[in-house]
């Protein structure tokens, strides 16, 4: 009797230890994934950072700067926290607008070569929101596209206050933030918004982080990933598998681009083909050729903006023709 007690309680003690150390992976898990160290909180270093990369765009920084053009705008999300947001008016009175998704540890600063791209180049209006837990804005842990889908909608219906009504809208997204794009196309969205451009976006946090558990840390999906995910719940109001822009795009029936670098082993390239498919009508894809993830456009500058101006301009003529 005794030597069955002695059992039964040696396989409790190894139970509760067994669950303790599962509950504290995921919870350290969480933390690395959701709140690391964040290079996107240095404004200074990543306006250093842009000029060492994309130097070319240089001149255009101190033009809006010595004009004092580029300026700061601030909303306050539904749950209290102060959200922050660069934007530029086109030098030529215009109704087309550009809004740019940033990507993870990035900032609305680290967008600002798109921003480039559409301000200087295709004479839009921009809008650059710092997400969460990035740049200027407040919050203590990336939200992985899922809530940031929900601020970049506030940001969406602000514009006309900032840039007058009747807006032509594109958002364009990069990495975290192409996810963001990606999962905000499913819902429904203001009638400026005329097209969508997401630039290596995942299919879904759960799949991404799947990906990152096993590369980084040589682990399999379960326990550690289903248990960081219910307290993923617990903390911030949503899961890893609701989190999926491969359920929200096929919702979507706005013009799409796709991009992916086809040397992309961050967001791996293969993601971009069940999200394309996914898609309905109409849409573009471009596979990138040699370029790393995120580096599309500093690969390849001028044919990015031709690729973009040609899905995004006619998109909204078309529109506007309607």
């Amino acid at each position: 009797m005794k030597r069955k007690t002695r059992w039964w309680w040696g396989c409790l003690t190894a139970g509760l230890l067994l669950a303790a150390a599962v509950a504290g992976g995921s919870l350290y898990l969480l933390d690395y994934a959701l709140s690391p160290e964040n290079r996107g909180k240095d404004v200074e270093g990543s306006v250093r950072y842009m000029r060492q990369t994309y130097p070319w765009i240089e001149p255009w920084m101190d033009s809006l700067r010595s004009v004092q053009a580029l300026r700061d705008t601030f909303i306050m999300a539904p749950d209290g926290l102060r959200l922050h947001a660069l934007y530029a008016a086109a030098q030529q009175p215009t109704a087309r607008t550009a809004v740019m998704v940033h990507g993870y540890t990035d900032n609305a600063v680290r967008m600002l070569h798109i921003g480039y791209l559409y301000h200087r180049k295709l004479g839009f209006n921009i809008l650059l929101p710092d997400l969460r837990f990035s740049g200027l804005s407040e919050g203590n842990a990336f939200q992985m596209g899922w809530l940031d889908r929900i601020d970049v909608e506030q940001w969406i219906k602000v514009a006309p206050t900032l840039f007058g009504d009747s807006l032509q809208m594109v958002v364009h997204g990069i990495s975290m933030g192409a996810a963001t794009t990606l999962m905000l196309s499913g819902d429904s969205l203001p009638a400026h918004v005329r097209c969508l451009v997401e630039d290596c976006g995942y299919t879904s946090v759960w799949d991404q982080f799947e990906k990152e558990l096993k590369e980084q840390f040589s682990l399999p999906a379960f326990p550690l990933l289903h248990t960081a995910s219910l307290f993923c719940q617990w903390k911030n109001g949503w899961n890893f598998h609701e989190a999926s822009a491969l359920r929200q795009v096929a919702k979507c029936r706005l013009p799409m681009l796709f991009i992916h670098g086809d040397a992309d082993d961050f967001v791996p390239t293969q993601m971009v083909y069940p999200l394309y498919e996914a898609k309905p009508a109409p849409k573009e894809l471009w596979i990138v050729p040699g370029a790393a993830h995120a580096r599309s456009y500093g690969s390849f500058p001028e044919e990015y903006t031709e690729r973009v101006a040609r899905f995004v301009i006619p998109t909204l003529q078309m529109e506007d023709a309607k």
